[in-house]
């Protein structure tokens, strides 16, 4: 049986900091060392740099795919797997692939690549991970939509921060080195805000510190410290249990604890599906979800973390016309109440 490939993540905190080009940096220096190496995809966004840097490797076509009477052009995955090469340099990890593709996203086609033994190189920023969705919009007042679960990026084998001051990367914007003039001028009344860029770094920087302690200064995990931390998430139908779900998965992931994802619906009744869409949400980020059954829900939820060891209850706040601290009937105060033994954090949505 042959090995996995390898994953590389070249890391930033926005467009323009040097990813694809250290992407293909390297992609040139595994050749010298005698690797065969190929680039799956490669975006180039006008960077003449950048273009340069390709030269001397090898390219693989790109696959033409109709959509609604347009034309897109994907990374062609059949082509690189034929091919066969040892390393592959996949630029833009996180992009959704066209409707129509074998493949929903540009990471399960890596991930495909890695089972079949290539190793990849590839690129992302730290707004894309889907953890810290919630993070980044309220720094920067955008919602990304192309997200990559945690799971994924914690599958590399390297992760590599590609760092540089914001005030250079804006000095790059304004010498037309990162977009064309018109489109430099409009990133910089947007997104890249000295402030905005400061902050998504911050993000970048303490991610890739987390990830090397994670890796390299790991405790040995034993049964007793595998049982100290269990984290339970409360699945309602709120607009907030997205956020919810997100914030509970970075904590076990900082903890290293287990963590569930557990609603409580009616006796014989059916989850509405509201309910159901964050139930996937949370197995997407790889959380071990329940649906339990009882009438009154709370009481379900203790009685579950009883039962499960689980030492620290998530929920979701109401709004706050729905909630009061006096009000001793609010499902939230009694989950409060019945579970004293536990932590009990009640989070706000962000918005």
């Amino acid at each position: 049986m042959k090995a996995k490939g390898k994953l590389k993540i070249l890391l930033g905190y926005a467009a323009g900091v040097g990813k694809t080009y250290r992407m293909l940096e390297e992609a040139h220096q595994r050749k010298l060392n005698g690797c065969d190496v190929v680039v799956g995809y490669f975006e180039p966004h006008g960077r003449k740099d950048t273009i340069a840097k390709l030269e001397g490797l090898e390219l693989i076509p790109r696959k033409h795919i109709e959509y609604r009477g347009h034309e897109f052009e994907e990374m062609d995955t059949d082509a690189i797997l034929a091919r066969a090469p040892q390393v592959c340099a996949v630029d833009e990890f996180p992009h959704t692939n066209v409707p129509g593709s074998e493949r929903a996203k540009r990471w399960e086609d890596v991930i495909l690549l890695l089972d079949s033994s290539i190793d990849v190189l590839t690129t992302m920023n730290i707004q894309h991970l889907e953890s810290l969705n919630d993070q980044v919009r309220d720094i920067s007042g955008i919602q990304v939509r192309e997200t990559i679960p945690d799971w994924v990026v914690k599958q590399a084998d390297e992760l590599v921060l590609i760092d540089i001051p914001p005030q250079a990367l804006l000095n790059r914007l304004q010498r037309g080195v990162v977009y064309g003039t018109d489109k430099a001028q409009q990133a910089m009344a947007n997104f890249f805000k000295e402030p905005t860029l400061a902050a998504l770094r911050e993000l970048a920087l303490r991610q890739t510190a987390h990830e090397v302690d994670a890796r390299h200064a790991e405790a040995p995990v034993t049964a007793d410290r595998e049982r100290r931390e269990r984290i339970l998430l409360h699945i309602t139908e709120s607009p907030s249990t997205a956020g919810l779900i997100r914030r509970g998965r970075r904590v076990s992931d900082y903890l290293k604890a287990d963590c569930f994802a557990v609603s409580v619906i009616a006796p014989g009744s059916h989850s509405p599906a509201a309910l159901d869409e964050h139930l996937d949400f949370a197995r997407k980020l790889h959380i071990e979800t329940r649906v339990l059954e009882g009438e009154d829900a709370a009481q379900t939820l203790v009685d579950f973390a009883r039962r499960n060891a689980v030492t620290q209850i998530f929920l979701t706040r109401p709004p706050r016309k729905a909630f009061s601290i006096q009000s001793k009937n609010h499902e939230v105060m009694k989950v409060v109440r019945l579970a004293h033994e536990m932590q009990v954090t009640v989070v706000a949505d962000r918005r």
